[in-house]
């Protein structure tokens, strides 16, 4: 079965559609991150130490493995110099 196919298969399932769309917001907020930090240049274990943390730390935070509190992402927003904002559309 193509790749394709199976998409479209998946995608005729509301729970899959569902779950789709929320990953794809979650992912879109780590893209953010990331480019965020890599456009300041600024490396991971910078960024650590700006915010007291560990090189590991932002790796998990980074990659969705943990998910943070919007406290976390402040202090990751400052550190880079710049501001948080959440919109709800």
């Amino acid at each position: 079965m193509e790749l394709s196919e199976l998409k479209r298969q998946l995608m005729a399932d509301p729970a899959f559609v569902a779950a789709y769309d929320e990953a794809v917001e979650e992912y879109a907020a780590l893209e953010a991150m990331i480019k965020a930090r890599a456009g300041a240049g600024v490396t991971q274990a910078e960024l650590a130490e700006r915010m007291g943390t560990t090189q590991s730390a932002i790796a998990r935070l980074e990659s969705g493995r943990v998910s943070p509190s919007v406290a976390t992402l402040q202090k990751y927003a400052r550190a880079l110099g710049k501001r948080l904002k959440i919109e709800m559309v």
